[in-house]
């Protein structure tokens, strides 16, 4: 039926010379154990205490009126892929998660936060009343929220958010946006693009990593690189397809990136605020504001006013601006807070300067 479908597809569309497997000279041979498969086994009753019990910890504070629930997840998948080229690779691993969001507060001065635990081995969690303890003080925190005035500051963004940032990045630099020339990035490769103390490689054979594996969506093997070395783009993003568009080779990232691992520094988020001094913690960020073809970004949210290297108040209806060329540039520190939850390792990173828009 796939190969019927696909004639009939095929006398209605023109030839495109760049389609076709990737090259068999690329295909993976070899398939490391990279200790992705924990099964969690426990039943349904179990799993609803552990989530129980996580809402508990998190209500337990009088400060906390209402929640909007505890969740417990896990999952175990296996894909397969073959191909005329005689490639045959497995791949199996299993993700589980604990999550909990709660409110504080009454009325108009109600406020919501959350926090959640991933990990490939049900033993690599928090537990489950750690979770809902740290989403009761994230949520506690924001009560009594400030304004702002427009002024530009340094903004700091967490490791759940500043992968974000390089996730933008990585969209820059992938294949699609680059022979569509709808990339800011288009034709950087071997210029500054960061700031120079910036190192940003990809590493796939990480145990237990979220992102690990031996092989991409086209069966080509995965390869530890760097993308960024002193704060220079050293290569691209790219499937067979767009690879062959852009007269280059592929780089076995079909299916995106595997690890992308920004380079930690020294300080962690304390120490990073008592550097910056003065400015803004960005903990929520809405909308869909990074622009990948001009370098745009404006994007809503909310976070902590920082005065003397500490927490000042919570401010909330702001909008955070810059442009990613300049903002790249800018980042003067990476923290050694790495999040681990994800396929982009990072820790927090301080941008030295951002316009910042409140209500004047």
């Amino acid at each position: 039926e796939a190969v019927e479908a696909a004639l009939a597809i095929a006398r209605h569309s023109g030839e495109d010379p760049y389609a076709g497997l990737a090259d068999a000279s690329r295909m993976a041979t070899e398939f490391p154990d990279l200790d992705t498969d924990h099964p969690w086994v426990l039943d349904t009753d179990t799993a609803i205490d552990q989530a129980l019990r996580c809402e508990a910890a998190a209500l337990a504070d009088d400060r906390i009126t209402n929640s909007d629930g505890a969740s417990l997840d896990t999952r175990r998948a296996m894909s397969l892929k073959a191909n005329s080229h005689g490639f045959f690779g497995v791949r199996s691993g299993t993700q589980h998660s604990i999550s909990c969001a709660v409110v504080a507060g009454k009325g108009e001065g109600m406020q919501r936060d959350y926090w959640y635990s991933a990990a490939r081995r049900s033993q690599d969690l928090l537990a489950s009343e750690q979770v809902g303890e740290i989403a009761a003080q994230r949520t506690i925190a924001r009560l009594n929220p400030r304004g702002l005035n427009t002024q530009q500051v340094p903004v700091l963004f967490p490791p759940e958010l500043a992968r974000g940032l390089i996730g933008s990045f990585i969209a820059a630099i992938s294949g699609g946006a680059l022979y569509r020339k709808a990339s800011f990035l288009l034709d950087k490769l071997g210029e500054q693009i960061f700031a120079d103390h910036i190192q940003i490689s990809q590493r796939p054979f990480i145990a237990r990593g979220m992102g690990s594996a031996s092989f991409d969506a086209e069966g080509v093997a995965t390869v530890e690189r760097e993308l960024i070395r002193d704060g220079v783009l050293q290569g691209y993003v790219l499937g067979s397809y767009s690879a062959r568009r852009l007269g280059l080779e592929s780089t076995g990232n079909a299916g995106g990136v595997y690890n992308l691992c920004v380079e930690p520094g020294e300080l962690d988020q304390v120490g990073i605020l008592k550097h910056m001094g003065t400015g803004l913690l960005v903990t929520e960020l809405m909308g869909q504001g990074a622009n990948t073809v001009t370098g745009d970004y404006s994007r809503g949210g909310s976070g902590y006013w920082i005065e003397n290297g500490e927490i000042a108040y919570p401010v909330q209806n702001i909008t955070v601006a810059g442009n990613l060329k300049d903002m790249y540039r800018a980042i003067e520190a990476v923290g050694s807070d790495v999040d681990t939850r994800g396929n982009i390792r990072c820790g927090s990173l301080l941008v030295g300067r951002m316009t910042v828009a409140g209500q004047g």
